[in-house]
């Protein structure tokens, strides 16, 4: 069983009196990950999954007492999926309120949906952590570092969904389905939307267009849906954490490009999944992009995992000079390029490098990027 790096965090807050609220996609392993620390929780456990009806009808709607009927002698509670259940943020406040003998974990595949029920009932009282598929460095500890490196061009391809990690020589019939069946599936419910047709377009326009900046008003041509549509469409998908979107830094030059954005897909075999492209990554003509995405997406979840807070951008300017990833943490700044072919040349732009004094650069290659992962 491959050992999930936000494990120990959960485990050094079983035996407080806050929630344990633990996000990410379908699929992902959540409810494998709690089954793998259900030997450290207090006994006895109850789960409940708000993916059944009977579960929702009676948490939707509770009081403490009937509650306390409900939990009985359990001192841990496991609520699987709680974003599908109504107001379950006030039923998980009751329990730490007023019951207290019971420690809640409560697991979600929509940070929209969750936050909605959950935010406001919750201040103060929950801890929140993020699972995503498998990254890098969980891989390496498992295999190694040469054996994981080795795979490098299969999971530019296929990615790291456990799933597919687990299941070789089934990669393009199981990303297929995880993309068709599940990742969709609570878009689809949350906002009742009428037009799937279209966010599948949405989310294969975006798909081409990884590592490039990204119009509203372009994607919207693309698919027919108006430019608020578009946004907020994207938005799901981003609560969803299929994509996420990357800013630019835009501070000191008058031709820095200021409201834009570039989206990347958290996962490279769901970006492949969705145009239907598993090629072998060394013969297709989008290699930069898988690595852009591959390199970025593996470098949000190590600072997740690692918990370090900083402000992640990109940067260019009207005349197409640019830098495609870049981090800002307590006042220092790093700019990194890019690069598939550890021979290209990368400057760094003279601009940039004046008007950020003290920046520090560096070259993300196939030959060091296992340091930046790491």
């Amino acid at each position: 069983m491959i050992s999930r790096a936000v494990a120990n965090f959960i485990e050094n807050h079983l035996n407080d009196e806050k929630a344990i609220i633990l996000l990410g996609p379908r699929q992902v392993g959540k409810s494998t990950l709690l089954q793998q620390l259900s030997s450290k929780f207090a006994k006895p456990v109850i789960w409940w999954n708000g993916d059944d009806a009977d579960i929702r009808a009676i948490l939707s709607n509770t009081t403490s007492t009937a509650l306390q009927s409900l939990i009985g002698k359990s001192k841990t509670l496991i609520i699987d999926e709680a974003q599908r259940i109504d107001n379950i943020g006030l039923s998980i406040k009751i329990i730490i309120d007023q019951i207290k003998t019971v420690k809640v974990i409560a697991t979600g595949s929509s940070a929209f949906e969750l936050a909605n029920h959950i935010n406001e009932p919750l201040t103060g009282r929950k801890w929140e952590f993020n699972l995503f598929p498998f990254s890098f460095g969980e891989m390496v500890e498992e295999h190694g570092l040469l054996a994981e490196k080795r795979l490098l061009n299969h999971r530019l391809v296929y990615g790291y969904y456990p799933e597919i990690v687990n299941n070789q020589g089934e990669e393009e019939i199981r990303l297929k389905q995880l993309s068709n069946s599940y990742l969709y599936k609570d878009i689809l419910t949350w906002e009742k939307i009428q037009k799937p047709d279209k966010m599948e377009k949405l989310i294969q326009a975006l798909a081409f267009q990884v590592g490039n900046e990204v119009s509203y008003h372009e994607l919207g041509q693309i698919t027919g849906l108006d430019n608020e549509t578009t946004e907020k469409y994207i938005d799901l998908l981003e609560k969803a954490f299929i994509v996420f979107r990357l800013g630019s830094l835009s501070r000191n030059l008058r031709n820095e490009l200021k409201k834009s954005r570039k989206i990347y897909f958290y996962d490279n075999g769901i970006r492949n999944a969705v145009i239907n492209q598993f090629g072998s990554a060394t013969l297709r003509q989008d290699i930069g992009a898988l690595w852009e995405n591959f390199v970025i997406s593996e470098r949000v979840k190590f600072l997740a995992y690692q918990q370090i807070n900083c402000n992640q951008y990109f940067w260019r300017t009207h005349a197409q000079q640019e830098i495609d990833y870049i981090e800002e943490r307590n006042g220092l700044m790093n700019a990194y390029e890019i690069k598939w072919n550890p021979k290209s040349k990368a400057k760094f732009p003279k601009s940039f490098l004046e008007a950020y004094k003290d920046v520090e650069t560096k070259i993300i290659t196939p030959e060091n990027f296992s340091d930046f992962l790491l």
